[in-house]
């Protein structure tokens, strides 16, 4: 038995508890949006006139300062979230990064320097350290279990949504002109979704998974029936649930004991997860996908485009299409798998910026206007590729990989990674592209290569698990299996009072989901016992156990 013979089949905005349990996870969900507008706003900044002007055009160390500011904000919060996360929960932690991200909001939109502004951007980056820490794990550990490989992956993926209003907004405000607000509108835009979070959070519940590693196994119980069965807290999959994650925590602290960042490498399971964690943190920002994002602008002058609004224009298009792509990627990695998207699209990338190597070398070296054209054009194609595993499944799997006891500090040592990736490339990219153009690109086909065989050797496939033993797998089937059996055990002694099927009216019916047999069986009273008004109202677990013993008579 799995959490998918127990699971509502239905539509699920038709199912109240997981239409609230969905709506509770949009407030988290736009964590990734607000982080999409930071960083994405700086590449429309960077276009509109009056803020160069205003900033004093700033370039080369200056100008990579202002854009690697924001990480390096992220990297001295790092160290620190986990500890929140895991100490006063996932939602404490999530609130905390909010409310440093607004203060850093006001600050840059007041800013009066260069030195002001990226003050205020680190700020901001601090308070992102805590919030994109504590807001997948919220997310990953309170989805219902059907859906939380596509909600996850459609955290990162919403990335998109922020970037596309930052692109947007910038394209409007660039009309602007001789303005400050032209880029202080857009600053302090960045604090509408942290302005709705610290409004609104208090109505979300907290991690249960947290909540059982506190031992407030009640308040984990009542969350599970609440958003997973509508209220029904002895509903087989609750338990299923409950014991399967109680099972991992008591394995999980048998093995680790003491939990410290030294745990992330001390076992042979834990040392795979760090080494695909690791990798995959820096092929996000490493597979020439930053080259693009962060110095369009710069890439743009080297294929000879120079009119701002074309330029806004076209980072504006390529964000929705960058959008359509990730969702379409996080709706497919339950039914194509993990390990499929990653191999594909690291082939496709691989491919894809090969060619586009080729046609930037043709323009700049014989002045092509056919190869610039088609230069535009592949960096659609290779993102295309990107979007379809490492937008939604950078987070969505490294989360599902790593056990409770570590989960937040296995992620933050992947948001590290990240971060590291990201400041190299801020510091580097602008270096590499003025000194040698079009062939520090031959750099990246190279590392592409190695990361598509790195993918095809290590990334292994976790669809159609629950959380608990997906994160088992690196320890050994002897773990996944122990897991399911917890959990199939716990179900399998569920008593699930069923009412009145056709020709069986008035009688509450106990039935042990192990054996096909009926082992309590007692007559009530008709006003308790009314039917139900038609076979689809019942759960999914009822229908199949009226289907099991359909050919009982009594």
């Amino acid at each position: 038995m799995s959490f998918y013979d127990l699971v509502d089949d239905g539509h699920w905005w038709r199912n109240r508890g997981i239409l609230l349990l969905n709506l509770s996870l949009l407030l988290a969900l736009i964590t990734s949006s607000a982080n999409g507008f930071d960083s994405s706003m700086m590449n429309g900044l960077q276009i509109v006139p009056d803020w160069q002007y205003y900033f004093g055009s700033p370039s080369g160390s200056t100008l990579g300062m202002v854009n690697a500011i924001q990480n390096i904000g992220v990297l001295v919060a790092l160290p620190m979230a986990p500890f929140v996360s895991d100490t006063f929960g996932r939602k404490k932690s999530l609130l905390t990064g909010a409310f440093i991200m607004l203060g850093g909001v006001a600050l840059q939109a007041a800013s009066t320097n260069i030195w002001h502004f990226v003050g205020s951007r680190g700020m901001i980056g601090l308070g992102l350290g805590f919030a994109t820490n504590s807001a997948p794990l919220l997310i990953t550990e309170l989805a219902y279990p059907t859906q939380r490989g596509p909600i996850t992956a459609m955290y990162n993926s919403s990335w998109y949504i922020g970037s596309i209003i930052a692109a947007w907004v910038c394209f409007g405000t660039f009309r602007m002109s001789g303005t400050t607000w032209s880029w202080r509108i857009p600053s302090l835009l960045q604090g509408l979704p942290s302005l709705i979070q610290v409004c609104l959070l208090w109505f979300v519940p907290e991690s249960p998974r947290w909540l059982l590693s506190q031992n407030r196994d009640a308040e984990a119980i009542e969350i599970l029936g609440k958003y997973h069965a509508n209220g029904n807290t002895s509903d087989p999959l609750v338990v299923l649930e409950y014991q399967e994650i109680r099972e991992a925590l008591i394995l999980e602290t048998e093995m680790a004991g003491d939990v410290s960042y030294f745990t992330l490498f001390k076992t042979s399971g834990n040392l795979k997860r760090m080494r695909i964690i690791i990798a995959l943190g820096f092929f996000s920002q490493w597979s020439g996908n930053g080259l693009f994002s962060y110095y369009i602008n710069e890439i743009f002058k080297t294929l000879g485009i120079t009119s701002p609004g074309m330029k806004t224009l076209i980072n504006a298009i390529l964000q929705i299409w960058n959008l359509i792509m990730a969702l379409g990627g996080a709706m497919l990695v339950d039914r194509v798998g993990r390990r499929t998207l990653f191999v594909i699209s690291n082939a496709g990338m691989l491919c894809a910026f090969s060619v586009w190597t080729v046609t930037a070398a043709l323009y700049q070296l014989l002045g092509n206007t056919a190869a610039a054209n088609a230069n535009i054009a592949l960096i659609f194609i290779f993102f295309s590729f990107y979007d379809i595993a490492y937008s939604p499944l950078l987070v969505a799997y490294t989360i599902e990989i790593l056990p409770f006891n570590i989960r937040a500090k296995g992620f933050a040592v992947m948001n590290f990674s990240v971060c590291i990736a990201l400041i190299v490339n801020q510091y580097v990219n602008p270096v590499a592209l003025k000194a040698i153009g079009w062939k520090y690109a031959l750099v990246y086909c190279g590392w592409l290569l190695f990361e598509f065989i790195f993918v095809f050797r290590y990334i292994i496939e976790t669809k159609g698990r629950s959380l608990e033993q997906t994160a088992a797998l690196f320890d050994g089937e002897g773990h996944a299996d122990a897991l399911e059996q917890a959990g199939y055990d716990a179900a399998r002694h569920t008593q699930i009072r069923t009412r009145d099927y056709e020709n069986y009216d008035y009688f509450s019916v106990y039935i042990d989901r192990d054996h096909d047999k009926i082992y309590e069986m007692r007559r009530v009273d008709q006003s308790h016992g009314r039917p139900p008004k038609s076979r689809k109202t019942r759960r999914p677990s009822e229908r199949s156990i009226y289907a099991d013993y359909s050919g009982y008579r009594y």
